[in-house]
C-alpha cells in the first residue's frame, strides 16, 4: 500500500486536508490513516484524480496519425508529465488505410506503455464532417457517411470510443445509431447543422459536441430571418455535453465564463485538442495530422496555426494549461475546473472505473502546486512522472 498524505484533496464536494492511500493499482482510502511501508509525503500540494483528456492528436514531436508504436507512447509520456493520466488517441481526417492502422498500433502501444497515460481507446474525428466548417480537417479526406465503409470499421474492433461528425450529412442519422449499438460515443463535430437538425441527431444518438465553438455553426440568416446553430444547441439542449479547448486562445475569457455559466461543470468537459506541437515553444514549425499526409502549420502566441495564420490548426496545451486557464483566467472555483478534467470527461466517456477518489476506483492522481505545476502523476498505482 501507498499513502500520499499531507495534501489538500480537491473533490468535487470541496477542499480537505488528509491523505489517500492506494495499493494494486486501486484506491483503498480516501482519507487514509493506514500505516504503509511507503508513504510519500504531499507537502500541502494539491492532490486530485488523475486528468482525463478525451481528444488530443497528440504531443512531444508525435501525433497517433503517424501509426507507431512509439508516436503512442511518445505522447502518452508527454501528457503524463503535465498531469494527464487517461486519454484518447485522436486520428484527424485521412486516409482509409492510416485510419485502420491505428487499431493494432494503439493494441501494441497498450501493450507496452509503462510511462504514459492510459490510452483505453480511440477517438475518430472525421472524415464525415461538412467543408464549410473543415477548419484544419483535411478537405481532401472528407465524404458522406456509408454504411459500406463505416460498419466494416466498427465491427472490426473494439477499440474506438469515440467517433465526430457532422449530424446534417446525408446518412448521418443511421451513422449515429451505428455507432450508439456499438457503444460508441456520437459527437457532432466540423458541422454547419441548424438548431432543428440537432435535436432530430440527438434522437438518434449524438450526444456531444466537438471543441465547442470550434468547427460548428452560430446564428446565422436564411434569406431574412435568423437561425440557430451548433453553438446554441449547446446552451439549449440539456441532452448534450460539450468540451471546451482551454488554452486562453480558441476561446477568449468571456466566452469561458459564458459557458462555464449557462452549461455549467456537469455538461462541460477540457480538452487540449492538442497536435504534435504540444511541449513545444513558439516559432516551431510542426505537422497536423501524419508525417506523410499532414498539413504543415506553425505554433505563434502559444497555438498551432495554419500558415496563412486565418484558423488555428489544433492547440499546442497540455492539460495543466487547461486548468491554469479555467482558474485564473475564467475565474472558475478550482474544484469545478477540476472536475471539467476528471469526473465529467469520465462519465461523459463511460468510463466508470476513474474520474473521482473514490475506494475502489483506479489509482489515477495528480499532486499539483499552487501555480499549478505537476508534481507527481501516478497512473494506476504507479508514478510516471516526479518533478
Amino acid at each position: 500500500m501507498t499513502i500520499i498524505k499531507n495534501a489538500r484533496i480537491v473533490t468535487a464536494d470541496g477542499i480537505k486536508y488528509g491523505s489517500v492511500a492506494y495499493e494494486n493499482g486501486v484506491i483503498t482510502e480516501a482519507t487514509a490513516q493506514t500505516q504503509s511501508e511507503e508513504i510519500i509525503d504531499g507537502g500541502g500540494a494539491y492532490l486530485s484524480a488523475g486528468f482525463i483528456d478525451l481528444h488530443t492528436h497528440g504531443g512531444g514531436g508525435h501525433d497517433f496519425m503517424d501509426g507507431t508504436v512509439e508516436a503512442f507512447l511518445g505522447a502518452a509520456r508527454l501528457h503524463a508529465k503535465h498531469g494527464t493520466t487517461t486519454l484518447l488517441p485522436t486520428a484527424t481526417s485521412g486516409t482509409y488505410e492510416e485510419t485502420c492502422a491505428m487499431f493494432d498500433t494503439l493494441e501494441q502501444a497498450q501493450k507496452n506503455n509503462t510511462s504514459g497515460a492510459d490510452m483505453p481507446g480511440l477517438h475518430l474525428e472525421g472524415p464525415y464532417f461538412s467543408p464549410a466548417q473543415a477548419g484544419a480537417q483535411d478537405p481532401r479526406f472528407l465524404k458522406l457517411p456509408t454504411p459500406e465503409e463505416y460498419i466494416p470499421i466498427l465491427d472490426s474492433t473494439n477499440k474506438i470510443l469515440r467517433w465526430s461528425a457532422a449530424c446534417e450529412l446525408s446518412g448521418a442519422f443511421e451513422f449515429a445509431e451505428a455507432c450508439r449499438d456499438r457503444g460508441v460515443l456520437c459527437s457532432i463535430g466540423h458541422s454547419d447543422a441548424d438548431l432543428a437538425t440537432v435535436e432530430s441527431a440527438i434522437k438518434h444518438g449524438f450526444t456531444h459536441l466537438t471543441h465547442f465553438y470550434s468547427g460548428m455553426s452560430s446564428v446565422h440568416r436564411v434569406n431574412a430571418y435568423r437561425v440557430c446553430g451548433v453553438v446554441e444547441a449547446g446552451y439549449l439542449l440539456d441532452d448534450l455535453t460539450v468540451e471546451i479547448i482551454a488554452d486562453g486562445c480558441h476561446l477568449p475569457k468571456g466566452l469561458l465564463q459564458m459557458i462555464y455559466r449557462f452549461i455549467g461543470p456537469d455538461r462541460i468537459c477540457l480538452v487540449t485538442d492538442s497536435m504534435r506541437g504540444a511541449g513545444f515553444p513558439d516559432g516551431t514549425e510542426s505537422i497536423l495530422g501524419s508525417l506523410t499526409n499532414g498539413q504543415t502549420v506553425i505554433i505563434e502566441d502559444g497555438v498551432a496555426k495554419m500558415p496563412d495564420r486565418q484558423s488555428f490548426a489544433g492547440s499546442v496545451a497540455t492539460a495543466d494549461r487547461l486548468l491554469k486557464t479555467m482558474v485564473n483566467i475564467a475565474e472558475v472555483p478550482i474544484c469545478d475546473a477540476v472536475k471539467m478534467l476528471t469526473e465529467t470527461p469520465a462519465r461523459i466517456q463511460r468510463l466508470t472505473d476513474r474520474g473521482t477518489l473514490e475506494i475502489g476506483k483506479r489509482a489515477d492522481i495528480v499532486l499539483f502546486d499552487d501555480d499549478f505545476n505537476i508534481l507527481r502523476t501516478v497512473v494506476g498505482g504507479k508514478t510516471v512522472f516526479e518533478k
